[in-house]
C-alpha cells in the first residue's frame, strides 16, 4: 500500500451528478491521479455504475490537482515487480485497463473527457477513448509507456492512430514526449482548448447540451463508428441501416420530426 492510499484517505475516485449528467472525479492529487490497484478498481466500479444508470445521460471523466492521470503508480508497481510476482503485476492489463478502456469507449451514452492536467500513459488512453476532449490550457498528453520500456496498453495503440493518423502515432509512442494543447488541438487529439479556470464550467456545459439530446442515436453513432473500424463499406453500410432502423423507430424520432415540422425544438427522452 502506497502512502497515498492509507485506509484515512478519501476514496481515490468519486462520482458528482448534477442534473442527467454524471462527472466521475480521479482524486489523488498528490499521487497525480496515478492508478494504484484501489483506484482502479475504483474508477471501474464508478463507470459501470453511471453506465447502467438510465438516468445519466452524459458522463464527464476528469481529475484533481496537476494532472488528470499519469497512468500506472509506479511506487506500487515497483513494489510488486520487486515481489517478483510477475503474473499478478502484468494480469492488471486484462482485469482493470481494459474493462474501463472498453467501458469508456462503449457505454450507451456520450463521455466527455475533461483533461484538466497532463494524461500520460494509462491515462492518455482513457481520455482517448471519449467522444470529446477538452483539454486544459496548461495540459498535455505524453505516451510515456516506451520511456519506462513498456509497450503500450489501455487502448492507445487503437485509438492514437485513429484520432491522428497512423505516422503521427507511431512518432508519439516510440519517442514520447508531452504534447501541448496547441499541439494537441492542431492534430486533432483535443476537441477543444479552454482556459484552465474555464475547464469545469465548459465541460459542465458540453456535457448538459449532449445530456439533453438524442441520447439512444449517439449511442448508435458510437457503436456504428466502432464497428465500421474493423469492417468493410458494405458491412458497415449493413451496420448503419441497422442501427437507422432502430433509432428510426424510437418515440424520439418521431417527436424530434414532429417538433421540426412544427418549427418547435424537440425533447428527447432516450424511448
Amino acid at each position: 500500500m502506497s502512502e497515498q492510499d492509507s485506509p484515512t484517505d478519501q476514496p481515490p475516485v468519486r462520482v458528482e451528478t448534477a442534473g442527467a449528467v454524471a462527472t466521475v472525479v480521479l482524486d489523488r492529487p498528490a499521487a497525480m491521479n496515478s492508478m494504484t490497484t484501489a483506484t482502479k478498481v475504483a474508477l471501474l466500479a464508478a463507470l459501470e455504475q453511471v453506465a447502467a444508470d438510465d438516468t445519466v445521460r452524459c458522463v464527464v471523466l476528469t481529475g484533481t490537482g496537476r494532472a488528470f492521470s499519469v497512468g500506472q503508480d509506479l511506487r506500487e508497481h515497483a513494489e510488486v515487480l520487486g515481489s517478483g510476482d510477475l503474473s499478478s503485476l502484468w494480469a492488471t492489463v486484462p482485469t482493470h485497463y481494459n474493462p474501463i478502456s472498453t467501458l469508456l469507449a462503449t457505454m450507451p451514452k456520450p463521455v466527455v473527457a475533461a483533461v484538466n492536467g497532463v494524461a500520460a500513459g494509462a491515462g492518455a488512453s482513457f481520455a482517448m477513448a471519449a467522444d470529446l476532449r477538452l483539454l486544459g490550457a496548461s495540459a498535455g498528453f505524453n505516451l510515456a509507456f516506451t520511456g519506462i520500456g513498456l509497450s503500450a496498453d489501455s487502448g492507445a495503440t487503437w485509438y492514437l492512430p485513429r484520432l491522428v493518423g497512423g505516422g503521427r502515432a507511431m512518432d508519439l509512442l516510440l519517442r514520447p514526449r508531452t504534447v501541448r494543447a496547441e499541439e494537441a488541438l492542431a492534430i486533432g487529439l483535443v476537441s477543444e482548448v479552454v482556459p484552465d479556470e474555464q475547464l469545469a464550467d465548459r465541460a459542465a456545459e458540453v456535457a448538459a447540451a449532449l445530456a439533453a439530446g438524442p441520447t439512444l442515436a449517439y449511442a448508435a453513432v458510437r457503436r456504428a463508428v466502432a464497428y465500421s473500424a474493423s469492417h468493410d463499406l458494405p458491412a458497415s453500410l449493413a451496420h448503419e441501416s441497422e442501427q437507422m432502423t432502430a433509432t428510426g423507430s424510437t418515440r424520439d424520432h418521431a417527436e424530434a420530426v414532429r417538433s421540426f415540422l412544427a418549427k418547435q425544438k424537440p425533447e428527447f427522452h432516450a424511448r
